[in-house]
């Protein structure tokens, strides 16, 4: 279906004709179902499954995070899973076809694990770079973050798999998430936030939506009438809306069109709002309508018996590696390049390979979305498998890592197998043995699955581990809560692991670690035992545990580290040297301090660019930071959290085989205190004010006419580009219709390149405040060198309309101007629109 989703609906397709027919047979199943029954179908069954229900043929619903890799019933490393880039890297390439693709490829690893619903796309609005969990969302505008939305979702229910636009709505921080209120006025929430969700929900016909847990405007979003309008009532929803876990805190939420709780069993609906429709405070007509969906969503997905699911089979398949490694590279922003860049890979001489990202790169962010893929390719494994192992050198040059990092698995030597991991026992208090796993890997996590944490009070983790070198290592093991550790049968470390912020996501995904100083012989065994006191876990995750045993970075002196790789730059023919962010800086549950990459890594591009003139930077950040080093290097490539095939898709751009494909959809600034909106924390009230109104990302900045590192936008490739003209229509154009554009371009280059035409609308006489200009419409294009290309548009009227209690359109020349960023935009065309 591509219905224009800014124009009303006036017809429905053969899906929805088809759907509309199935609800006469669905509303047949409600009165074999009893009032406790349909109650119990609105709340989960557990972390993340639905109730099933033999009676009516419907199975239980199985949903998994997320948005860049589907983790599945499991967080387990011996059932991996595909590990594409992050959102800001999709978004970055522009193009709608890779966000198709990648939800046709996320519903592929869905149907393979089982998956019925990916907990996908997340769409929230990058309102301030401080935003902790901006990796996992595509931008600051709201355009763009549409359309890739709106692909992505059709990408994934085209192969029978539910997508879930989230966190509906204004949920842009992580700053006190459950509990703040997002102040926002109706024009800005309509222009902006709302936005962001519609394209997805009335064109792709998305089939759940996740409602938030912060508050807008007062009231909390499980319980907010913006449920209801207009996500149902004008867009037309009919899915399932899904909360987010824990989210819902009340029966009031059942009187509003939230859905469904998750996760389960308990939960704030139960035997209380059994209670609530008896006493008739809830109207079960409203208990109806949310089962009837949830039944809808069931068939849909193929859960529910005499149903034909939307594709019993995905229709659409290809290499799920060799897209992550396309889409990487296609997402990868070039912002400088002084012609060192591409290179050959024949004449370009030695390589050093500086930054401890080089060697232990950040893949994805941390949090929910987070999976486990089967192998990463870092972009040392990447530079040396392109250039040759023997041409490449190492330098750690500034450490990065926070925290325990994970043990090698060639290290660990599971005692009770003999076999590469560890063993883990669940204990009860009289010491038996509940239940063991045999573990390939020392960072484990359970959240769903079979392991009897609620009931145990000790688990053990135990393996034999065999260092590299000779020396000390600060040993320990990052969780909350008690732990003890034993080395050799002798315990050497006990401590009360304390978190310090107060989300739940920070305490489970991110928690502090603690380390004790062991001497250590290279090929000497240790015998490792952990023990972690889980007999009095409470709370939402009490049957939930998140752990990491491993090494703390060596105290090394960082000046020593810096000249060490100075000196290692000077002896080669380029240097290459990948900074990045760490999972204390980019994850859910928490937002950024500061945009400055972390440690000492400033410092080290400094010194390695006055070494050599051939200094290449890879940024390995999810959103932007501060780069005050930028004018000293030859080029600076954004790569973002680049997914598993990270350091093959920079292979690739390095040696030319493919471009940097990518155009910021954020801005990048100079410095924070340029940043025009950059608050995330909530007031001492709780509230979080917008009040910056439309004028977020690049409005803002435009606005206070200040001028960023990277305008939104912007980005190179291996090839030059003019436009030439852009052509509007000559008669005037009716609200309500679309406008049609010619936008013509050729390739001035030596060789083939993409670029994205940008289409941004400016009216100087409006009626009513506006951005200086805001985007109204891309499209990426490939052309051969010297190739002319002309390119048609069809810009919706809609986005020239602006919000006040409801869509208005202000009559008048309106100047569309065309180019490859927001300020780069050398022609335009005047369109007149008509009431």
């Amino acid at each position: 279906m591509h219905r224009n989703s800014y124009q009303p609906m006036e017809t429905l397709s053969a899906q929805e004709t088809s759907n509309t027919a199935i609800d006469d047979r669905l509303q047949a199943l409600l009165p074999q179902l009893t009032l406790e029954e349909k109650v119990q179908l609105l709340t989960g069954r557990d972390f993340w499954t639905t109730w099933p229900m033999e009676k009516i043929g419907l199975r239980r619903i199985l949903v998994s995070d997320g948005p860049t890799g589907v983790r599945g019933e499991v967080w387990d490393e011996r059932q991996p899973s595909i590990n594409f880039p992050s959102a800001t890297a999709i978004s970055s390439t522009w193009d709608p076809a890779i966000a198709d693709r990648l939800g046709a490829a996320s519903a592929v690893e869905a149907r393979h694990k089982g998956v019925d619903v990916v907990l996908g796309p997340t769409i929230n609005l990058h309102r301030s770079p401080l935003g902790g969990r901006h990796f996992e969302a595509f931008s600051e505008d709201p355009v763009l973050t549409a359309d890739l939305a709106a692909a992505y979702v059709a990408g994934v229910q085209r192969n029978g798999v539910g997508a879930t636009p989230k966190h509906y709505v204004a949920n842009d921080s992580e700053t006190d998430r459950f509990t703040v209120d997002a102040i926002v006025d109706e024009r800005p929430l309509r222009e902006l936030y709302l936005l962001a969700f519609e394209k997805a929900v009335v064109e792709s016909r998305a089939w759940l939506v996740m409602s938030a847990y912060n508050s807008i405007n007062g009231t909390t979003a499980t319980e907010n009438d913006l449920l209801e309008t207009p996500l149902n009532s004008e867009w037309g929803f009919d899915g399932v809306v899904i909360s987010d876990w824990t989210a819902v805190r009340s029966v009031d939420a059942a009187k509003a069109s939230q859905d469904l709780v998750m996760p389960g069993p308990d939960g704030p609906w139960g035997d209380a709002l059994v209670a609530a429709v008896r006493s008739g405070e809830v109207d079960e007509a409203s208990i109806d309508r949310k089962v009837l969906r949830i039944l809808q969503l069931a068939a849909r997905v193929g859960a529910l018996e005499g149903f034909e699911p939307v594709s019993a089979v995905p229709v659409d398949r290809e290499d799920l590696v060799a897209f992550t490694r396309e889409a990487s590279a296609a997402g990868t922003v070039m912002v400088k390049n002084d012609g060192v860049l591409p290179l050959d890979p024949a004449a370009v001489g030695t390589i050093a390979v500086i930054g401890h990202n080089a060697k232990y790169a950040r893949t994805q962010g941390g949090g929910s979305a987070t999976v486990l893929p089967e192998k990463v390719v870092t972009p040392l494994d990447g530079i040396r498998a392109a250039f040759g192992a023997e041409n490449v050198t190492f330098s750690t040059g500034a450490i990065v890592q926070e925290g325990v990092a994970e043990l090698p698995l060639a290290q660990m030597t599971n005692p009770a197998t003999g076999a590469p991991g560890l063993r883990v026992a669940f204990l009860d208090a009289d010491g038996n043995e509940l239940f063991t796993e045999e573990r390939r890997s020392s960072a484990l996590v359970w959240f769903g699955g079979d392991a009897p944490i609620r009931e145990s009070s000790t688990v053990r983790l135990h393996t034999s581990y065999t260092p590299e070198e000779t020396g000390s290592i600060r040993l320990g093991a990052a969780t909350v809560g008690r732990a003890r550790i034993h080395v050799n049968g002798v315990l050497v470390h006990e401590a009360n692991i304390e978190v310090h912020g107060k989300d739940i996501a920070e305490s489970f995904l991110a928690p502090p670690s603690s380390t004790v100083e062991i001497p250590v012989t290279a090929g000497v065994a240790l015998d490792v035992l952990v023990e972690l006191d889980t007999s009095e876990r409470t709370g939402p995750l009490d049957n939930a545990l998140s752990v990491t045993i491993g090494t703390e970075p060596a105290d090394l002196d960082p000046e020593v580290l810096i000249i060490e790789a100075a000196n290692a730059a000077r002896e080669a023919d380029v240097a290459v040297v990948v900074v990045g962010t760490n999972s204390r800086v980019e994850s859910e549950g928490y937002d950024r301090s500061t945009l400055n990459l972390p440690g000492y890594q400033d410092r080290l591009v400094h010194a390695v660019a006055a070494a050599n003139p051939r200094t290449i930077v890879v940024v390995n950040a999810g959103s932007p930071v501060i780069m005050p080093w930028r004018h000293e290097v030859a080029s600076t490539l954004i790569g973002y959290f680049g997914g598993q095939e990270f350091g093959n898709a920079l292979a690739d751009i390095l040696t030319g085989r493919t471009e940097p494909g990518g155009r910021l959809p954020t801005t990048w600034p100079a410095t924070q205190g340029s940043v025009p909106v950059l608050n995330t924390t909530p007031d001492s009230d709780g509230k979080l004010r917008y009040d910056e109104g439309i004028h977020i990302g690049y409005r803002a900045w435009l606005k206070a006419g200040a001028t960023p590192a990277y305008e939104f936008g912007y980005g190179l490739g291996y090839t030059t580009w003019s436009l030439d003209s852009v052509e509007g229509p000559a008669d005037p154009v009716t609200s309500g219709d679309s406008v049609p554009l010619k936008v013509s371009l050729t390739n001035t280059g030596e060789r083939a390149g993409k670029q994205v035409i940008q289409v941004y609308a400016e009216k100087k006489d409006s009626a009513v405040e506006r951005p200086v200009r805001w985007l109204v419409g891309s499209a990426p294009v490939w052309a051969g060198p010297g190739e002319h290309l002309s390119v048609d548009l069809q810009i919706p009227t809609r986005l020239l309309a602006y919000w006040t209690n409801g869509w208005n359109y202000d009559p008048g020349n309106y100047q569309l101007r065309a180019g490859f960023s927001v300020t780069d935009l050398p022609s335009a065309t005047t369109v007149a629109l008509k009431p």
